[in-house]
């Protein structure tokens, strides 16, 4: 086979393999930014935890919010709910940096695999 289709096959599957890789760990990461409380489900957005903190903020302590399935639920303690989505979002962020950091330096479909 000629160099120059050997090497573009092999970047073709790198990439192929990156992208994959990739695409793992951000389903990984929205699957561990749920956070379950009250019999309800709530996917750890920027937009929840701001929306959240305005109410924190003009003093409210209890709210009924709607779930991801549109699911009413009361929360009681507002603060407490804030600090546990932050919480989340946060470490749940920084884990995926560190994984998404680690696929970008590896340069083999091999080592790509090994993660």
């Amino acid at each position: 086979m000629d160099k120059r289709l050997e090497k573009a096959l092999e970047f073709s599957k790198y990439m192929t393999t990156l992208n994959n890789q990739r695409r793992l760990l951000h389903e990984k990461y929205l699957e561990n930014t749920v956070h379950y409380i009250n019999g309800g489900k709530f996917s750890v957005t920027k937009e929840l935890m701001n929306f959240v903190n305005l109410l924190v903020q003009h003093k409210q302590e209890t709210a009924i919010l709607l779930d991801d399935n549109n699911t009413p639920i009361e929360i009681e303690e507002l603060e407490t709910f804030l600090t546990e989505l932050m919480d989340i979002y946060f470490n749940n962020t920084n884990d995926y940096y560190n994984s998404y950091d680690d696929i970008k330096t590896k340069r083999s479909v091999e080592r790509l695999l090994d993660v």
